[in-house]
């Protein structure tokens, strides 16, 4: 472990920590959105499941053009600095919003931003990593950004109890990460030389997608369907505060997940570098599915805990070696393009998961939302067990 983490490039570090700093700012608001939008204005679980469902989506969808741009024009880092800035700029109107309006709009641009920046992210990552530190880059990246993650809710839970329960002064605190990873990717990512200089500016077309594998196409479809069976992690606050944990105390299920993702992330990309990483997906909806069904059986803070560690364990043993995959797996020239169209397809499923979990728990209750989960965890267990020759071959180099 410790020879691979020295070989990791000190572009993927950096981008780390911009990663890290941005989950911070984002998962403070993130913590605190879906109890300000449910306490503070009295919007319903449906609203919002769909707001989070198409925030979520919008972000995943948006990440297939900027993928494709970025392959285009042969340059990444201008639109990893433009969807981190236009994420940062988004953060004082958290703070400034009047009324619901304002908060969705923010929230949308917000994701707007993650969705430019992901693709040509992750695909500048792939061009800067040797192949067989592959796994353990996209790992530590994953963990480095889940830090932040563990980091956003806590700083939310302390701003609030600060401000004496004032949301809208709380969401001035996600303003400085925001700004200083906007700082870090100036200062300090550098872009190799991906193309010779006449090729740059090449048109892109529909037919270039034939020359993605079938293995991309089965990662991708797994993934996909791993994403329905996974909705918005707002519920899992909001599944505290309705088996009566207190509302400012809430947002500690977010910590309890981001820690045990954090934790996961990095040694499950390594795993993969040594060919080990469909043992690690298997693990992964295994996980999944205990926690919905934790998740649906809770009726008090252990289990909902429970439930949320599980779900970062899940979490942990998939993200980063899906992304490694992709990297793996999509031809150098449309690295950008091949995870515009993966974060596609989960945008849409997320989409779908989302809602159909709003409208269910409105409906018939929470425990009806996760049991669905939970039954589609298992069906994704079905996907990947059919694909598993596939996935178990290496990527590439």
């Amino acid at each position: 472990m410790t020879t691979s983490r020295a070989r990791i490039p000190r572009g993927v570090v950096v981008l780390g920590l911009v990663s890290l700093c941005m989950d911070l700012s984002s998962e403070f608001v993130h913590a605190l959105l879906p109890l300000y939008l449910a306490a503070g204005l009295g919007a319903s679980m449906l609203a919002i499941g769909l707001i989070e469902g198409t925030a979520e989506a919008i972000a995943l969808i948006v990440k297939v053009f900027s993928g494709v741009l970025s392959d285009a024009v042969g340059r990444r880092k201008p639109l990893v600095l433009a969807g981190y800035g236009l994420a940062a700029l988004t953060k004082p109107v958290f703070a400034l919003a009047p009324g619901l309006g304002w908060i969705v709009a923010a929230r949308f641009a917000d994701r707007v931003g993650k969705g430019i920046r992901g693709a040509p992210r992750d695909a500048l990552i792939a061009d800067i990593t040797p192949p067989d530190v592959r796994g353990a880059s996209f790992g530590l990246r994953q963990a480095l950004d889940t830090a932040g993650a563990v980091l956003g809710p806590i700083a939310a839970i302390a701003a609030l109890a600060w401000f004496a329960g004032d949301f809208q002064m709380a969401f001035w605190v996600a303003v400085v990460p925001a700004f200083l990873a906007v700082a870090l990717i100036v200062l300090g990512v550098d872009e190799p030389e991906r193309r010779a200089p006449g090729q740059r500016g090449r048109r892109l077309a529909l037919s270039d997608a034939r020359r993605l594998p079938r293995a991309f196409w089965l990662v991708t479809g797994v993934a996909s369907l791993m994403a329905l069976a996974r909705c918005s992690e707002a519920f899992l606050v909001l599944r505290a505060a309705d088996v009566g944990i207190a509302i400012g105390h809430a947002p500690w299920v977010m910590v309890a997940m981001t820690l045990v993702y954090a934790a996961v992330a990095y040694p499950a990309g390594a795993a993969l570098d040594r060919g080990r990483g469909p043992a690690m997906l298997y693990a992964g909806v295994a996980a999944l599915a205990t926690a919905h069904a934790t998740l649906a059986l809770a009726t008090g803070a252990v289990a909902v805990f429970a439930g949320a560690a599980l779900w970062g364990l899940h979490m942990g043993l998939t993200q980063g070696i899906f992304a490694a995959m992709v990297a793996g797996h999509a031809p150098e020239d449309l690295r950008g393009s091949a995870f515009g169209v993966f974060n596609l397809a989960g945008g849409a499923a997320m989409l779908v998961a989302s809602g159909v979990a709003g409208a269910l728990w409105d409906a018939a209750g929470a425990r009806a939302a996760f049991a669905l989960g939970a039954a589609l965890a298992l069906l994704t267990a079905l996907a990947l067990a059919a694909a598993r020759r596939s996935l178990a071959r290496r990527a590439p180099p």
